[in-house]
């Protein structure tokens, strides 16, 4: 494996090469390819996100790294069909998450639920037909952080400029690396596979009607950051309940530590550098393999940002609630979701053998 080739590698690749070193040499020198790889990632996306920043203005910041996430996962990943017909998927994605976002912000929370579950729908029938290949962690959590960043006016005009920049570099990108590739399935195929009794497909649609859900009701309840809500959610809905449980238990916890561990470090810290607090978040997700660690580092970005709004304690407190009642309703909305689908097939059993 090359230099250039190991670098490609995940965090949990680079750590079981590390694993698997049989000399102190040879440790050494994946410790050191690790390192850089963490050092030009983070490099990158801070140049890039501040590119668009200022290109666009400040408050679309959030538009970089929504189209950062997408360059980064959709370079490797794929939609599993055509890759013309998946390009063109990604174009409509982005539209999707430029219009329908804004656009639900503007109506009530109900009528904005119902568009968003219209939203998500297409976005995860057609775009996360894969629930292992995580791209609702990419889609999903783009069009959340859209929705919660949302801007109106002179900012929104250029944020719908910003967007179809980021359509048009994710697209060449996407067909560049895959257009080489050969796929059976194609879009007919996706929806023919459509199986209200498949795991998949009840995974689907929990997730297109838990996420809005979830935001509904931390809006009706007049609780701000209402996507942090919405990402725990998302990111605790998996094809299985095991896997869930250990999400939900991992996020809480994680989540708890992260609060503590940031309320350290505001303290500690002088206040002008506040801000690098998030960056020092992003290197520890840089590091984590696991989901439990990831969740601590992630607190880092989100606080650093709430806090200037709301005060340490205002942002701290959202945070916990936000993403405690996120993953506990979403693991109850999931439980009682799969208990009326195996009611439904025993019943529909009953009347077949009748």
């Amino acid at each position: 494996m090359t230099f250039y080739q190991e670098l490609q590698l995940n965090q949990a690749g680079s750590k079981n090469l590390l694993k698997k070193s049989e000399t102190v040499k040879e440790k050494s020198y994946h410790i050191l390819v690790y390192l850089v790889k963490i050092a030009v990632t983070m490099a990158f996306c801070f140049l890039f996100v501040t590119i668009f920043s200022i290109l666009f203005g400040n408050e679309n910041s959030i538009v970089g790294v929504v189209v950062l996430l997408c360059l980064m996962v959709f370079r490797n990943a794929d939609l599993g069909i055509h890759t013309g017909q998946s390009t063109m998927l990604l174009a409509l994605f982005f539209v999707i998450m430029t219009v329908c976002p804004h656009l639900a912000n503007q109506l009530s929370p109900v009528l904005g639920m119902l568009l968003n579950i219209a939203a998500l729908a297409v976005l995860i029938l057609f775009g996360c037909h894969n629930p292992f290949m995580f791209n609702q962690s990419t889609l999903v959590l783009g069009y959340l952080l859209l929705y919660g960043y949302d801007v109106t006016g002179k900012s929104y005009q250029m944020r719908l400029v910003g967007m179809a920049l980021g359509a048009a570099l994710t697209c060449f990108v996407f067909y560049r690396n895959h257009k080489n590739r050969t796929y059976k399935r194609n879009l007919k195929d996706l929806i023919q596979e459509f199986d209200i009794t498949s795991s998949r497909t009840k995974w689907q649609i929990c997730q297109i009607l838990c996420v809005p859900i979830v935001l509904c009701i931390a809006e009706l309840c007049n609780m701000p950051r209402a996507m942090w809500a919405g990402i725990a959610a998302m990111s605790a809905i998996l094809p299985f309940m095991e896997d869930m449980h250990y999400r939900v238990r991992k996020r809480i916890v994680g989540n708890i530590a992260g609060v503590i561990c940031f309320t350290v470090l505001y303290f500690l810290l002088p206040s002008s550098i506040y801000a690098y607090i998030g960056i020092l978040g992003g290197i520890g997700v840089g590091f984590s393999a696991q989901y439990g660690w990831q969740a601590v580092f992630n607190t880092f970005g989100a606080l650093a940002i709430a806090a200037e709004t709301y005060g340490l304690q205002g942002a701290v407190s959202l945070r916990v609630i936000q993403n405690v009642f996120g993953v506990v309703f979403a693991l109850a909305f999931c439980v009682i979701f799969y208990w009326f689908m195996s009611k439904k097939k025993e019943s529909d059993v009953i009347v077949h053998a009748e």
